[in-house]
């Protein structure tokens, strides 16, 4: 067991934790500056952190098995391959903000798979983020945080995703679904109360890989950003359901697609939203599974193996269901009747026997914490 004495010959200054996240619907709409709903899981990626004196950053992880060794002042984009550029990506995100920060060691650990779209990247750099908070002093606010986890992501590691996960891992409070705003960060703790209700979410990884960095997600986004200057519009968020028709009719065809997604996908958000307030959770079904239409024919990011788990979920009795996070792989949710869970799983699980495919992995989401210190 390579426990942080072992590793760093002296005791730790504490542990924090940061959560995975299941978007319950907004998809692709947060780098449009729009509204997204997520929650937090139940499973975190793991920081025992010191801080060190000498400028050095070491990193070991459970999950990637060696100890890698950088000099916070020599951090640079793109100058750390691998899983070690979203903790590095984190202090060199600090320093460039003007805070006065070291180096440190950190064992991490986490149960948050990987590649399915859970958002474990964001945990990752989000725990680091919260530690070094607390190591330093640095006293910021979890929303300030999330902000410069983001920007490790985009401008360190290369990855241009919205601010979505970040906020959801740093700010879910437990029993709520984020309800934030893009364009200005407020944000709204919506409670969502599933076991009241007698439901479930199923939370199927179709043991898909994703890989955001590999130039398509990019391609979407930079899309997305030459309609909104082609409307003349800061963001397609700015763009109205009513003036959705006539700007699309002004649009190139490649670009029609991927600017409907966006404002129907804003409009089932408020939606969502909507419905919760009204404390009628099962009315989301419908919305999750026309989410999972948009994404699948207009913003081509779905694949046969999240089409199966969502067709095979529906036909089982589930309320609704859609992938969820970037797309290319990944996972699927799915609202189910607690009592029925088990059956929908199964059903799932034997289509993709059926199909040839390894057999997904499933786990039911619970509106968890968000990042926080645990010793």
């Amino acid at each position: 067991m390579n426990t942080f004495a072992q590793l760093y010959g002296g005791p730790s200054e504490g542990e924090w934790a940061a959560p995975g996240r299941v978007n319950l619907i907004g998809e692709h709409t947060d780098y449009n500056l729009g509204f997204v709903l997520p929650i937090a899981l139940p499973q975190t990626v793991r920081a025992e952190a010191a801080r060190r004196t000498d400028g050095l950053l070491r990193l070991w992880s459970a999950q990637g098995g060696e100890l890698v060794a950088l000099r916070v002042e020599d951090l640079a984009p793109g100058s750390v391959p691998g899983w070690a550029g979203y903790p590095a990506g984190v202090a060199w995100a600090l320093r460039e903000a003007g805070h006065q920060v070291g180096g440190a060691d950190l064992r991490l650990d986490s149960d948050v798979p990987s590649g399915a779209g859970l958002s474990s990247s964001a945990a990752l750099e989000c725990v680091v983020a919260a530690a070094y908070n607390d190591l330093y002093g640095l006293g910021l606010p979890a929303a300030e945080l999330a902000v410069l986890a983001q920007r490790a992501e985009n401008a360190f590691v290369g990855v241009p995703c919205g601010i979505m996960d970040q906020m959801a891992s740093m700010c879910c409070h437990p029993g709520a679904a984020l309800f934030l705003d893009s364009r200005d960060l407020s944000m709204r703790q919506v409670p969502v109360d599933l076991a009241g209700a007698g439901l479930a979410l199923l939370v199927l990884d179709t043991r898909v890989k994703h890989d955001l960095g590999d130039g398509a997600y990019a391609a979407l986004r930079a899309g997305c950003e030459r309609a909104a200057a082609l409307l003349g519009l800061p963001a397609l968020r700015s763009l109205q359901p009513s003036g959705l028709d006539d700007a699309l009719a002004r649009l190139p065809s490649e670009l029609v697609p991927l600017v409907r997604h966006v404002v129907t996908e804003n409009a089932r958000v408020e939606a969502a939203v909507a419905r919760l307030d009204a404390g009628d959770p099962a009315a989301l079904g419908p919305i999750l599974t026309a989410g999972h239409a948009s994404l699948r024919d207009d913003y081509r990011v779905s694949c046969p193996e999240t089409d199966l788990a969502v067709e095979a979920a529906l036909a089982a009795g589930a309320h609704g269901a859609r992938m969820t996070g970037g797309g290319f792989g990944g996972s699927v949710i799915a609202l189910v009747d607690a009592d029925a869970a088990e059956h929908v799983a199964a059903e799932v699980t034997a289509a993709f026997r059926t199909a040839g495919y390894a057999e997904p992995r499933t786990l039911t989401a619970v509106p968890a914490e968000g990042a926080r210190r645990l010793r």
